[in-house]
C-alpha cells in the first residue's frame, strides 16, 4: 500500500507516523509546500518508508503528477483544498480521505459522487476525531437499537495544565478553531433537522478526576451527515465541544465584538480583516506544546429488545511523550490513517463519496485503534 499525505504539519506528520508503523504499508510520501518542514517531519518519524517531497497543492497539475503510483491520498491541509484534491484523486484513480470540518466543502465533495463511482474510487471527507471517529461510534452504535430516541456527542481537546484567560491551547489550526466557533450547528429536534447558533446551550459535563466538572456547547461541523441520516427516526441529536468552565463565555464575548469578522479594516496604510488579526493573536497567545488530553463521550439512548437502554462510548487519550505526539494528533490522525488503509486493503468496499458514518465498520476500527493504545470503553446502561 502506497500513500500520499498532503501537508506535513501536526496532523500530516502524525498521519505519516501511523502509516509508517502499520503493517502492509510500503511507502508514505509526505508532501508540503515547505520542503524543509516535510524533511524535518520525516526525520522525526525516523522511518525509511517516509519520503518528503515539495508540493504546492495550489497547482492542480502538480498534484496529479504526485499522485502517480499511490493507492490513496490523505488531505491534512486547509479544508479549502479538499474539493480540489478530491477531484484530482478521482482523475488519478486514487482513493482519498481528509480531516474535513467544513460542511459547505463536504457538500461540494459529495457532488462528485457519480464521478468517483465511475472511476471506481472512494472519497471519504470528514475523517478524524469529530467529525470522524465520534460519528462512526454514534452511527454504528445506533444500529444496535430497535429504535433510537437520542444521540449526544461530546468531544474536546484540552491542555492538561490550563492557563487563563481561555484555559486552552491550540491543538489544531486556528482556522479550524474559528470555523467551529462561528456559524450554526446542525442538530435534530423533534425528529427534524434544524440549526442552532454556535457557543450556545451551555451545559455542565462530568469526567473522572482530575477533570471534574467541565462545560460543553454547540460548535459547527461536528454532526457531519448524522442529522441527514437520522432525520425522521431520531428525536434528538447534537454535538457539543468540551472545554474547561468559563471558556465559552470569554471567547463568545470577543466574537460578539466582531473579532471573527471578514470585513476589511484599514490601519494606517495597512488593510486587514479582524479575523486575520484575531488568527494571528490566537496563534501567538494560545500556541504551546504542553501535554494535552482528548475527552470523548458518545451516548445513544433508545429501545433494545423492548427495553429502554443507553449505550455510552467513552475515551480519554493523553499526550504520548515517547513518540512526542499530542492526544489531538493521535485521535485525529490515527483514525484517518486507519480509514485510509481500509480503503486500500478492501475493508471498505463501497465506492463514491461517503462520510465515515456511511461506510466505516465499527469493530475493525475499534480493534485497530485499541492496538494503538486507545482506551475505548463501551457501557450499556
Amino acid at each position: 500500500m502506497n500513500f500520499l499525505v498532503f501537508g506535513s504539519g501536526l496532523m500530516g506528520s502524525a498521519l505519516a507516523y501511523d502509516l509508517a508503523h502499520s503493517s502492509g504499508v510500503k511507502s508514505v510520501t509526505l508532501a508540503d509546500t515547505d520542503e524543509r518542514r516535510a524533511v524535518e517531519a520525516a526525520s522525526r518519524i525516523g522511518s525509511k518508508l517516509v519520503h518528503p517531497e515539495r508540493l504546492d497543492v495550489e497547482y492542480y497539475d502538480d498534484v496529479i503528477e504526485s499522485l502517480r503510483g499511490h493507492d490513496c491520498a490523505i488531505g491534512a491541509v486547509s479544508y479549502r483544498f479538499n474539493h480540489m484534491l478530491s477531484k484530482a484523486c478521482i482523475e488519478a484513480g486514487a482513493h482519498y480521505c481528509d480531516l474535513g470540518g467544513n460542511q459547505e466543502v463536504v457538500d461540494r465533495q459529495r457532488a462528485l459522487h457519480a464521478q468517483a463511482l465511475e472511476r471506481g474510487v472512494t472519497i471519504v471527507p470528514n475523517c478524524g476525531l469529530a467529525p470522524g471517529f465520534a460519528n462512526v461510534l454514534a452511527a454504528r452504535g445506533a444500529e444496535q437499537f430497535e429504535s433510537v430516541e437520542a444521540i449526544h456527542i461530546r468531544v474536546g481537546g484540552l491542555p492538561q495544565h490550563p492557563k487563563p484567560p481561555f484555559n486552552y491551547q491550540l491543538v489544531f489550526s486556528v482556522e479550524g478553531l474559528i470555523n467551529e466557533y462561528t456559524g450554526e450547528s446542525v442538530v435534530l429536534r423533534d425528529f427534524k433537522k434544524t440549526t442552532v447558533p454556535t457557543l450556545t446551550e451551555l451545559e455542565s459535563i462530568e469526567f473522572p478526576p482530575p477533570f471534574g466538572t467541565l462545560e460543553a456547547f454547540h460548535t459547527s461541523g461536528g454532526t457531519s451527515l448524522l442529522p441527514e441520516i437520522f432525520e425522521g427516526t431520531v428525536r434528538t441529536l447534537d454535538y457539543k465541544t468540551i472545554r474547561y468552565k468559563g471558556h465559552c463565555e470569554r471567547f463568545k464575548s470577543l466574537l460578539d465584538l466582531g473579532f471573527a469578522s471578514s470585513e476589511p479594516i484599514s490601519v494606517g496604510t495597512n488593510v486587514m480583516t479582524a479575523r486575520e488579526m484575531f488568527h494571528e493573536l490566537l496563534k501567538r497567545k494560545l500556541s504551546g506544546s504542553d501535554p494535552d488530553v482528548v475527552l470523548l463521550r458518545a451516548t445513544i439512548r433508545g429501545t433494545q429488545n423492548g427495553r429502554e437502554r443507553s449505550l455510552v462510548f467513552s475515551l480519554i487519550d493523553s499526550f504520548d511523550k515517547n513518540a512526542n505526539i499530542s492526544a489531538m494528533m493521535r485521535t485525529t490522525s490515527f483514525p484517518t490513517s486507519v480509514i485510509a488503509q481500509f480503503l486500500v486493503n478492501g475493508t471498505i468496499q463501497q465506492r463514491g463519496v461517503l462520510t465515515p458514518e456511511q461506510c466505516v465498520p465499527l469493530r475493525p476500527l475499534i480493534d485497530e485503534l485499541r492496538q494503538r493504545a486507545f482506551d475505548i470503553r463501551e457501557e450499556w446502561k
